[in-house]
């Protein structure tokens, strides 16, 4: 993939956040292998109804396609059906939008035969309106009035199967939940003899959540510096003290704006959190927009119900702000926040025996509420 950034610039709009999102776009797009050669920003109060941008830069971005030999338009920003089809009308080239880049990086990475199945429901759901109105582009054979040509019978025998396969996906997943849902049942009797407790790790991409886990729990775990290194849920045990058991689950790292078809189509993994009773919420402290990126995390788990959960902060990276680990007291990130925080740099080991420490008293906290 050879593409092309466009991006809509709005009156309320920083120029810094309007880059910043950008480069997030740019990372997306390295992440299923593709190169970018530019891009493009329009200033807009709205998006246009036909083409996202305005016409003049349609014909704009057509020219610059030519000269630069893009082979994709990559918007940064949620495209209709109707909009996509008239871009790529105009452009010849292909066009996604941020949702086509994160099912992609999705599908490519997913291991569990349950992820497999989220993931596909989730590109079932985005393609389902986007076939409406391509029986006339997909039909070449013109046609008696109240005949249909060859395409518009494909598209409608194309949208009869998705419908049928997403029931079908739904069904799976069911079963999934009612599945893990006993094994979970199982885990608890298996520890009939130490207090159960669950802990959730959740945070915006690319933070180190997957390299926490390990820290914590030593079991080895993909770890990559990429959006969405990893999306397969796990879930490791460790004992807290002789009658404190916890389970430690890594969940999927969220974006801003994540499509709402991952999230829905994801809620069979993302239950692990509404099941869990303590969050680690990991945060990037040398990340100069960590608090935006916690509004966001927040946002997300807000949708899924669990906001309200016990929360730890967890201020990963400190390394990359300060040179010595007693240096990282003078870091005055968490003070934005009222809940429990710790710095810490899994890199350098840093802070993890204080965040241990933390989260035995939480759940000691919990344990006595629970009592």
């Amino acid at each position: 993939m050879r593409a092309l950034l466009v991006s809509l610039a709005f009156p309320n709009q920083k120029k810094e956040d309007i880059r910043e999102s950008l480069e997030e776009l740019k990372e997306l797009v390295r992440a299923v292998d593709g190169k970018v050669l530019g891009y493009v920003v329009q200033k807009r109060s709205s998006p246009d109804v036909r083409f996202y941008i305005g016409a003049g830069k349609v014909e704009e971005i057509r020219q610059i396609l030519e000269g630069i030999s893009a082979d994709t338009v990559v918007f940064n920003g949620f495209l209709s059906p109707s909009q996509i089809h008239h871009l790529e009308s105009a452009l010849k080239v292909k066009v996604l939008d941020k949702a086509d880049l994160v099912l992609e990086i999705f599908s490519r990475r997913v291991r569990s035969k349950t992820a497999k199945l989220q993931v596909e429901l989730a590109r079932l759901e985005l393609e389902l309106p986007r076939l409406y109105g391509k029986g006339k582009e997909l039909s070449r054979l013109g046609g008696g009035v109240g005949t249909r040509g060859p395409g518009e019978q494909e598209a409608e025998m194309r949208r009869r199967w998705i419908k049928r396969r997403i029931q079908q996906i739904k069904e799976e997943l069911e079963e999934v939940k009612r599945q893990r849902k006993e094994q979970r049942k199982s885990r608890e009797r298996l520890s009939a003899d130490k207090k159960l407790i669950k802990i959730a790790l959740v945070g915006y991409t690319n933070v180190g959540k997957s390299s926490l886990m390990q820290a914590l729990t030593g079991k080895e775990t993909f770890i990559a510096d990429m959006p969405f290194a990893t999306l397969d849920t796990k879930t490791s045990g460790m004992n807290l003290s002789q009658d404190i058991r916890i389970l430690l689950t890594d969940t999927v790292g969220f974006i801003r704006d994540l499509p709402h078809e991952l999230i829905e189509s994801f809620k069979a993994t993302l239950e692990e959190l509404q099941e869990s009773d303590i969050l680690l919420h990991v945060v990037d402290i040398s990340d100069r927009k960590w608090l935006e990126k916690v509004k966001v995390v927040k946002k997300v788990l807000s949708e899924l119900g669990v906001e309200d959960k016990p929360t730890i902060y967890v201020f990963n990276k400190a390394d990359k702000v300060v040179e010595k680990e007693e240096d990282t007291e003078f870091l005055t990130e968490p003070a934005f926040l009222s809940e429990k925080s710790v710095v810490i740099s899994v890199k350098r080991g840093w802070g993890l025996r204080k965040l241990m420490d933390v989260i035995k008293q939480t759940v000691e906290e919990l344990t006595e509420v629970g009592r």
